[in-house]
């Protein structure tokens, strides 16, 4: 299922994701405040040594690239293709790991393990709800 990712309401998502995809919270004494679909920017600017400007070009390209990711994932799940899954979603684990962005980290985890061990059964339902998180975090990149 292709998400029509600028026609769906942040709000919404959000709130979908965070009943879909329970995320705990870290216990750093500097842990910053986000929400379980959204970016952290602390953790986010520390991967780029605080420079918001590269920040925002990073944001940029995984913007462009990610949605021909979601496609091999997908494409990797409708042919039954376990390895080619887990080498697809283990790179956009990493990208969006930039972002400190635990929901879809979590989703894009679980598809690369599920590919790891050929266990694609949950696979579509998996990969639904990366998209809501990815769908949800899109505007909060698109922001900075």
């Amino acid at each position: 299922m292709k998400l029509p990712f600028t026609d769906v309401s942040s709000g919404a998502v959000t709130t979908l994701v965070e009943t879909v995809v329970t995320t705990p919270a870290s216990t750093s004494a500097n842990t910053s405040i986000t929400t379980a679909a959204g970016i952290d920017r602390q953790v986010a600017l520390s991967r780029v040594g605080g420079d918001a400007e590269l920040l925002k070009e990073i944001a940029q390209l995984f913007i462009d690239d990610y949605p021909r990711a979601m496609e091999d994932i997908r494409q990797a799940a409708d042919r039954g293709d376990a390895k080619s899954l887990e080498r697809s979603a283990h790179g956009l684990k990493g990208s969006v790991a930039n972002f400190g962005a635990p929901s879809a980290v979590e989703a894009a985890r679980k598809l690369e393990s599920m590919g790891r061990a050929a266990q694609l059964s949950e696979a579509q339902q998996v990969i639904h709800t990366l998209e809501l998180a990815l769908a949800a975090l899109r505007p909060e990149l698109e922001s900075l």
